[in-house]
């Protein structure tokens, strides 16, 4: 096995349990790894942030002719990037509304109370379908103003996107990408329609607010209202499934951590961002580059495929003390969980709340629980990596 290969082994299903091996190859073999396709990885924290920041680097599919629809912002190079984002952040974060996401606490609060109810002694709980799917997805359907019998719609449209955004090498997508196209498309449909119904009748929802915003200048067109509603609700929840899911796998793994957590709540934010570090709810990206670069003396050229694998940029030893070690106390955590750069992820701020609501809700209930099976059963995404089941006998 030669380090050409690392990437297809790394997406491949059988090493979704425990990739970390394959990333500290990556690490050893690296910073930049060219692929017997002609891609490039990239595995270590200082390359992987560098490029994140980089201008030349761009998230754009239709350079390489991959898109022929205009993609929603996450996929967009400033300047139109940093316009959508804007307009995307105004009903829903500062400046212009600074008191919305944490307005939710209470909601969130509710909608977790209402879930934990499955949580009954004696009883086998799978945490993915009993409760952090859907946690996440009615909180971002509430904000957007989703009516609640319409959520399971979701799922479905939902599960095709995801799949289409994955990364797989050697592996025709033509099928995927079609799936995903065509879920797009309903979806953003469905949100459209949605959102009109609220025009001349504003209320305390996003839709309603992108759809009734006065300022001709900021409003969104209704292809962009669709891209930018159906990022939301993707993004809203899939990662965040991943990282309370993920975060209840490791305190299980982890008992002595968990009972200093339930001895210690105020500890929760600190263990939120170190389950971001550790096991991350996305775990990588791809960029293309605009020109020749040269990264750590290997020059990528102008137009390749670079796969930034951001989990293992976050268990690198040269930025992380004792990197594959779990400690929720851990200082000076600045983690790859989210990006960063100008794409750092929109809805963090939410993510973490959740995050900790949810755990802090689990805590008490987790001290007596055990795993059914270890490892559980993945998602067949390589790129949001995340138990697709987690089973715990209460």
């Amino acid at each position: 096995m030669t380090a050409d290969t690392l990437l297809a082994r790394i997406t491949d299903y059988a090493n979704r349990p425990d990739p970390w091996a394959l990333y500290a190859k990556l690490r050893e073999a690296g910073p930049v790894v060219r692929q017997a396709d002609g891609s490039y990885v990239v595995g270590t924290y200082h390359e992987i942030a560098a490029l994140l920041h980089d201008p030349r680097m761009s998230v754009d599919p239709r350079i390489r002719g991959e898109a022929t629809h205009k993609p929603p912002f996450l996929r967009l190079d400033d300047p139109e990037h940093h316009r959508l984002r804007t307009l995307a952040m105004r009903p829903f974060g500062p400046p212009h509304s600074p008191g919305r996401v944490d307005a939710m606490r209470g909601e969130i609060a509710r909608i977790t109370e209402e879930l934990m109810e499955v949580f009954q002694p004696g009883r086998q709980v799978d945490v993915v379908d009993d409760f952090a799917y859907p946690l996440p997805v009615t909180v971002i359907c509430r904000l957007l103003g989703v009516p609640r019998e319409d959520e399971p719609l979701f799922r479905e449209w939902s599960d095709a996107l995801v799949a289409s955004a994955d990364v797989r090498p050697e592996e025709d997508s033509t099928e995927r990408d079609r799936a995903g196209d065509q879920a797009r498309i309903e979806m953003g449909r469905y949100l459209v329609d949605l959102a009109e119904q609220r025009r001349g009748h504003p209320s305390d929802d996003m839709l309603s607010a992108f759809v009734n915003e006065p300022d001709p200048a900021l409003r969104l067109t209704a292809e962009e209202l669709a891209e930018t509603a159906v990022l939301l609700l993707i993004a809203g929840h899939e990662t965040t499934v991943n990282l309370i899911t993920n975060g209840v796998l490791t305190l299980l793994r982890h008992p002595e951590h968990l009972d200093q957590l339930r001895r210690d709540p105020d500890l929760l934010p600190r263990a939120v961002e170190e389950l971001l570090r550790y096991e991350p709810p996305v775990h990588m990206r791809e960029r293309i580059p605009l020109a020749d670069i040269d990264v750590a003396g290997t020059t990528i050229p102008q137009g390749a495929s670079v796969v930034l694998v951001l989990a293992s940029g976050n268990r690198d030893p040269k930025r992380f003390q004792e990197p594959d070690r779990f400690d929720p106390t851990r200082p000076d955590n600045e983690h790859l969980g989210f990006g960063s750069g100008i794409h750092l992820c929109y809805g963090a701020p939410l993510a973490r709340i959740e995050a900790q609501a949810a755990l802090g809700a689990l805590l008490p209930h987790l001290g007596t629980a055990r795993l059914v099976q270890d490892p559980p059963p993945y998602r067949q995404n390589a790129m949001l990596r995340g138990p697709r089941h987690l089973p715990i006998q209460l």
